[in-house]
Order: C-alpha cells, then structure tokens, then sequence
C-alpha cells in the first residue's frame, strides 16, 4: 500500500517551528512541509511560497491530507473555493502551535481525517483529537466508514445523510444484503437485514445497481470448464455471465477453479489477459464445505461436490453464494460468489 501523502502547510516562524516538531512524528508517511521563503528550518523537505494561493491548487489535487498549522478561519476561506465532494475531496486538518490540539476539519470519514487526526493525537505527547463528527461522538455506525474499510465500491453518496441521521435519531434502517455481510457490521443497533426493501430508510449491499445508499462488495467467479477449452470461449462465456447478471468486468475481483485445470492452458490465458489471481482448490478442500451444490459432472467423474459452485465460495470474502452455477454451450460453468 502506498504511503499516505500529507502537506504541512505554515504560513510564518511559529509555525514553521511546529512544523519542524511534527514532522519526526509522521515518519511513516510521505510528508511535504511548505512555507514562507527566508525562515529558519531543519527540514530535508521544504517547499517555499509567497502566497498560500499559490501552493493550494497543487496540495488539493496531490495530496490525500493537508495539515494546516494556522487559524482554522483562515483555513475555512482558503479551502472554501476547492471544495467538491465529500468522496474526492482530501483530508484537512488543523493543528495548533502548541501541537496539542487536532482538529479534523473536512472529509472525516472517506477521507480519512478522523483517522489521520486520531494517529496524530496518539503520537503528540497531551494531545487532544477534536472530533466534531457526530456519528464518531456517538458511537453509530458510519456506513461510509464501513464501506471504506471492506473495499466496497460507493454509489448515490447523496442518500448517506439521510440514513445516518436517521441512525442518529434510532431510527430502523433496512439493509438490504447477504447474511454473511450483515455479520461483519460491526454496530447493528437500529439495523434489520432484509431480502426486499419494505421502506425508504433501506442501505444496499450488493454487487447490484439501485436507487439506494449502495455499497457494492467484489464478485469471486468459480470457473469449471472441459478439457482443451480455448481462451476465446471461456471469454465469451464470462462476458455472457455478466450480461445476463448485470455485472461489469471491474466488479470481478478473481477467479477459483478445481486443481485439476491447473493445466488448462484457455482458463490460464484468460485469467492473465484479465489479470485475475486464479486459486485451483482441491478435493478435500472442496467436499469439505457445508451445503447442498447444485448437480454437477464433476461428481461423476472426481468425486466432488462440484467446481464452479464450491471453487467461487473458497475463493471470496465473505464466502457466500449468490449466484448458483450457469452453464455457457455444454462446457463452461460460472459460478459467483462475495
């Protein structure tokens, strides 16, 4: 993972000289320091400005956070005309001279201020982490939160205010999702998993499109294929899975099969043209698992409960099966699994 890109930004000796003392403390993370020409420093990376206009544009598009140690007003008006997005927009933070005192200001939770500010806060000696985050003072869920840390893909942002108010107020809110998921919500107070939405307080975990809060989880594929299938054929019989269930190539995260196609040279073409990490499981590791699977050649032939079906739910996250087995022209089987 690439380490988190922060600009210091000073704007005269006071807090230059913070600055100077912070900066041993983010020693894990890539950190530029910016500030006015002619002021004393130690620092091995430090970019001089006449005006913080200057040197803005660049911090807001180059980097994921921008300390500032100045006058939160100052920092209020100067950010004020970059502002875009709660989902692109950077991290800011404001810190005093004193350095003990953290203020997350702007993009909290996707941009990770809160985090950023919390790091800080335990570092600096009597530091204190101001969090104004209403959802963090309380202790409820943040579904964006949650989104970020499971690498859940972010759709309709804009329904996010509703949902989280409502928890605030203790209100119900409907989540429209697989069991398996639902278990890994680590605050379900107000929550109630349901397999069709009944109200408009209702978030949607799938990989599907919907009007609602939507936070799509990756899509594992269990591939099952006759011997000498060609690259060509099992290509179209992915791209026709995903037609048929509204997926797109991206959602896919990797591919599972039986050990025995290890060697089939069709699914090995495939899966490096689509850069897919393709895990080949075997018969113990496959008739161990629990449930019924659907009827399967590879019964017949090695014994197992099956390839596509199992190979998808070894393969994923949350190990759950949601879309049984299709069968491409007699001799490709795809199965998905989150």
């Amino acid at each position: 993972m690439p380490k988190l890109k922060i600009a210091v930004v000073t704007i005269n000796q006071p807090s230059l000289d913070s600055a100077c003392r912070l900066v041993p403390y983010l020693h894990d993370y890539e950190v530029d320091v910016y500030g006015k020409k002619e002021l004393d420093h130690n620092l091995e990376s430090f970019t001089t400005f006449n005006k913080i206009d200057d040197i803005l544009p660049t911090a807001w598009e180059n980097y994921d956070a921008i300390v500032a140690i100045l006058a939160m007003g100052a920092v209020v008006r100067k950010i004020a005309p970059f502002l875009e997005d709660k989902a692109t927009d950077p991290a800011v933070i404001v810190i005093n001279l004193a350095l003990d005192k953290v203020v997350p200001l702007l993009s909290g939770h996707l941009g990770g201020a809160n985090e950023l500010s919390d790091v800080i806060a335990s570092r600096l000696p009597e530091c204190i982490n101001f969090v104004s985050t209403a959802t963090d003072q309380t202790k409820t869920l943040a579904f964006e939160m949650f989104a970020k840390k499971n690498d859940l893909e972010i759709h309709n942002l804009k329904e996010l205010a509703l949902i989280s108010n409502s928890l605030l107020n203790k209100k119900e809110v409907e989540v429209l999702t697989y069991e398996s998921i639902f278990e890994t919500i680590p605050n379900k107070k107000n929550l109630k998993l349901v397999n069709e939405q009944s109200s408009e307080l209702c978030v949607n975990i799938t990989p599907y499109d919907s009007e609602l809060l939507t936070f799509k989880p990756k899509v594992y594929l269990g591939i099952g294929c006759n011997r000498d299938t060609s690259l060509e054929d099992i290509e179209a019989g992915f791209l026709w899975f995903l037609d048929k269930h509204n997926l797109k190539a991206e959602q896919i995260e990797n591919i599972a099969s039986f050990e025995a196609k290890a060697d089939e040279k069709g699914l090995l073409e495939f899966a490096q043209k689509y850069n897919f990490n393709i895990t080949f499981y075997n018969e113990a590791q496959i008739n161990a698992l629990q449930g019924e699977f659907s009827p399967s050649q590879a019964t017949k032939f090695f014994g197992l409960k099956g390839v596509a079906e199992p190979s998808s739910i070894l393969v994923s996250k949350y190990n759950e099966l949601i879309i049984p087995k299709e069968v491409y022209e007699k001799k490709i089987t795809i199965a998905g699994a989150v």
